[in-house]
C-alpha cells in the first residue's frame, strides 16, 4: 500500500488584529506576532529620536508627553523584555508584577492612586471656573435660558461641590467605597453645574468622563466602612458642620458692624466659609477674619469627612469562652510549632478559617494588623486563611504584618506579598545532648554546684498543681523581678502563670535552704512534639549570681526524665548579627546593637542563651512595604512592651 503524502501549505500572515485571554492579562497579535507595551513604548522613543534626528519635531510639550509615554510603556513591562522574566508578570494598569499566588489578582490596583489626582485636579479646575467669569458669549447665550440671579446660584453651588470634591480625594488614594460613591455623585453635578453655569463644555466632558472611570474601576475600592446609623453618621456629620457654621456666625456677628442686619451677616457668614468676599469688610485687626472663618470651614467638612469614610474597624471584644475554646482544640491538635501555646494568651483576637480548622492570633496597633507567629492549622487550610486574612485587612484598612514567623512558614507569608526581615533566633536545646561536662560550660557547673551547696533545690511540677500560698510567692517573685515595669510579651510568652482554662503549663520553682521561693521558670507545652517553651523566667533580686543557670540546668534535667526532647529557651533578638555577622555591615550593626543592650538587653540575652550552646532556628518579622517599615516596627515594640504606648485610646474589652 502506497501512501500518499499531502503538502500542508505555511500559515498565512493576516493583517487580523487577535487578542486572547489569559490569567496574566490580554495577549495582543498583530502580523502575526505578539506584541507587548514596551514594544509601543520603544517604538514611540524611536519615532521622536528619528524625528528629532531628521528635524523634524518642534513643540516642546507634545514631544514630552509623548517620551514620558514611551518611557511609562517601557518601564511598567520592563519584566517582558528579557526572555527570562517573559509572562512571568500580570497584566495591570500600573506596573506589572508578578501574581501572588495567596493574594487576591486586582488589575486596577494601581487605579485609586490615579483617580486621587484626577479627582483632587478636577475639583481645582471646577473650583477655578466657578469663582471666573463665564465667557462673554455664552454667557449671553445663557441669559436667554435663565435669569441672572440662576447663573448665580449654579456657580455658588459649584464651589462647595469641588471643596467637597477636593477632600475625598485623599480618601479615594485610601481606598474607600463610600468616597467613591461620593466623588461619582460630585463629578456628575459638576458637569451639571458647569453646562448651567457657563456652558463650560471642556469641563463637563472632564467631569464626565472622570465620573464614568472611576464607576468603572469601583472593584479597587474595597474598604468598608463603618455602618451609618442615626447617630454614628448621619447625625453627627451635619452636626459638625453645623457647628462650624455656627461659629463662624458668631464670629462674624461679634466683629461685624453694629448697625448690620441678620441677613447681611449670614450671607457674609456663608461668603467667607466660601473663601470670597461679602458684602462686610473689616480691616486693622481684624483684617484676616476671612482667613480664620475660612479654615474652620475647612477644618469642619475635613472632621465631617472622616466621620462619613472612616474605614470598618477591627474587632474590639476579645473573645469569648466558646471561642477561645476552640482555638484550644486546634492548639491541641495541631500545636507542634514551639510558639503555638502563646496564641491562647488573653489578650489577642482569633482570625478562623471558613472551616474552623485553622486559625491565627493577631492585635491591631497603629493601623497594622499583627499576627502572632504561625497560624495553627493542618498544613492544607493555611493558604485559604491567609488569602482571608489580606481580605479582612483590606477591608478595615490595615497593614499586615507577622511577628515571629519560622522558616517553615516564611515563604507562605512571601506569597501572601510580604517581605521578611531577620528579627532574630530561637534557641532550642536538646536535652538529650545537654551535658555539665566539658570545660566550655564550666561556668554553669560551677554556678549549680555554688547554689547546691547553699542548699538550694528546684522542683518541676504542674501549674494546676499550684496550692494558692504557692502561687502568691510566685507572683511576689515575678513582682519584684520586674521592679514596677509592665509585663512584657506578645508573640513568644503568656500572659499569666495559671488560668483556669488552661492546666498544661509547668512551673519550676527554686527555694532556699528555708524552703521560701527565690525564682521560677514557666513552660508551656508544644503538642505534636516532645517538646516545651519557656514563658517567663524570673528569680528574686536578692538571690546569689548564678541562680537563673541554676533553674535552667534543673529544668533541663527533670523535663529530660519526663521524656522532653527539646526546650525552647528564648528568644535572642538579632542573635546571628552579634555571633556570626557575615559581612561589614552586619558587624556594624552588631555593634550598634551591643550599645543598644543597655536598654533592650539584646546581647546579654544572647550571651545567656549561648551558655547552654542551643540549636538557633531564626524568626522573622513579615511586612507589607518598605516605607511602612518604621510603622509596623512601633506596633511590635508596644506589643511586646519594649516601649510604653500612650494610653490615647479605650483598650480592649
Amino acid at each position: 500500500m502506497r501512501v500518499t503524502k499531502h503538502r500542508v501549505a505555511p500559515a498565512r500572515r493576516t493583517l487580523r488584529l487577535r487578542v486572547e485571554r489569559h490569567a496574566l492579562g490580554p495577549r495582543i497579535y498583530f502580523l502575526g506576532v505578539r506584541w507587548h507595551e514596551w514594544h509601543l513604548g520603544a517604538l514611540i522613543l524611536g519615532m521622536l529620536a528619528a524625528g528629532l534626528a531628521l528635524g523634524l519635531v518642534h513643540d516642546a510639550l507634545p514631544t514630552v508627553l509623548a517620551a514620558a509615554a514611551g518611557i511609562w510603556l517601557v518601564a511598567k513591562d520592563w519584566r517582558d523584555i528579557s526572555r527570562g522574566r517573559r509572562d512571568t508578570a500580570a497584566w495591570r494598569l500600573g506596573l506589572h508584577r508578578p501574581p501572588l499566588p495567596l493574594r487576591r489578582l486586582s488589575r486596577a490596583e494601581p487605579l485609586p492612586l490615579i483617580v486621587a489626582v484626577v479627582a483632587a485636579a478636577f475639583a481645582v479646575i471646577n473650583l477655578l471656573s466657578a469663582l471666573t467669569p463665564n465667557i462673554r458669549w455664552r454667557g449671553h447665550l445663557l441669559l436667554k435660558i435663565e435669569a441672572v440671579e440662576q447663573l448665580h446660584v449654579f456657580h455658588a453651588l459649584a464651589i462647595p461641590a469641588s471643596i467637597a470634591l477636593f477632600v475625598s480625594a485623599y480618601y479615594l488614594y485610601q481606598r474607600r467605597l463610600r468616597a467613591l460613591q461620593l466623588a461619582v455623585a460630585l463629578l456628575l453635578a459638576l458637569g451639571i453645574l458647569n453646562l448651567f453655569k457657563g456652558l463650560d463644555f471642556e469641563e463637563a466632558i472632564g467631569d464626565f468622563a472622570a465620573a464614568a472611570i472611576l464607576w468603572a474601576g469601583r472593584g479597587a475600592f474595597y474598604v468598608r466602612h463603618q455602618p451609618i446609623s442615626l447617630r454614628a453618621g448621619a447625625l453627627r456629620a451635619p452636626l459638625v458642620l453645623a457647628a462650624g457654621w455656627l461659629i463662624s456666625f458668631a464670629l462674624v456677628m461679634v466683629a461685624g458692624p453694629r448697625n448690620a442686619s441678620a441677613g447681611t451677616l449670614v450671607r457674609e457668614t456663608w461668603d467667607l466659609l466660601l473663601w470670597q468676599r461679602g458684602p462686610v469688610g473689616f480691616h486693622d485687626e481684624l483684617g484676616r477674619l476671612d482667613l480664620a472663618v475660612g479654615l474652620i470651614g475647612v477644618a469642619a467638612l475635613m472632621i465631617a469627612a472622616y466621620l462619613l469614610f472612616r474605614p470598618l474597624a477591627a474587632p474590639r471584644d476579645l473573645p469569648g469562652a466558646e471561642v477561645r475554646a476552640a482555638a484550644r482544640a486546634i492548639v491541641r491538635a495541631h500545636g507542634s510549632d514551639t510558639l503555638a501555646y502563646f496564641k491562647l494568651r488573653r489578650d489577642k483576637h482569633y482570625l478562623f478559617s471558613r472551616d474552623r480548622s485553622a486559625f491565627l492570633g493577631y492585635r491591631v496597633e497603629n493601623r497594622v494588623l499583627v499576627v502572632s507567629g504561625d497560624p495553627v492549622g493542618p498544613p492544607g487550610a493555611i493558604g485559604e486563611l491567609l488569602t482571608d486574612l489580606a481580605a479582612f485587612a483590606e477591608e478595615r484598612d490595615l497593614a499586615i504584618a507577622a511577628l515571629g514567623v519560622s522558616e517553615a512558614l516564611r515563604l507562605m507569608f512571601e506569597q501572601l506579598g510580604l517581605r521578611a526581615l531577620y528579627m532574630g533566633d530561637e534557641a532550642i536545646i536538646e536535652t538529650e545532648q545537654f551535658s555539665l561536662d566539658g570545660r566550655p560550660i564550666r561556668k554553669v557547673r560551677q554556678s549549680v554546684t555554688r547554689l547546691e551547696k547553699a542548699h538550694f533545690s528546684a522542683d518541676l511540677v504542674e501549674a494546676a498543681r499550684v496550692d494558692a500560698a504557692t502561687l502568691t510567692a510566685l507572683e511576689r517573685v515575678s513582682a519584684a523581678w520586674r521592679g514596677g515595669r509592665a509585663e512584657r510579651g506578645f508573640s513568644m510568652a503568656l500572659d499569666a502563670l495559671r488560668r483556669d482554662d488552661e492546666d498544661e503549663t509547668f512551673v519550676l520553682i527554686a527555694r532556699d535552704a528555708d524552703g521560701h521561693v527565690r525564682g521560677l521558670l514557666h513552660f508551656v507545652p508544644s503538642f505534636g512534639r516532645a517538646a516545651v517553651s519557656l514563658s517567663s523566667m524570673r528569680r528574686d533580686p536578692e538571690t546569689p549570681n548564678g541562680l537563673t543557670e541554676f533553674m535552667v540546668v534543673k529544668a533541663i534535667e527533670s523535663l529530660r526524665a519526663r521524656g522532653i526532647t527539646e526546650i525552647s529557651l528564648n528568644f535572642a533578638a538579632f542573635a546571628r548579627l552579634l555571633h556570626n555577622p557575615e559581612n561589614r555591615l552586619q558587624r556594624l550593626l552588631g555593634r550598634a546593637l551591643g550599645w543598644a543592650d543597655a536598654v533592650f538587653q539584646i546581647e546579654r540575652l544572647y550571651r545567656f542563651n549561648a551558655k547552654f550552646f542551643p540549636r538557633w532556628e531564626p524568626r522573622y518579622l513579615m511586612y507589607e512595604r518598605l516605607i511602612g517599615l518604621p510603622r509596623v516596627a512601633l506596633a511590635a515594640l508596644w506589643l511586646e512592651g519594649q516601649l510604653p504606648k500612650p494610653r490615647l485610646r479605650t483598650p480592649v474589652r
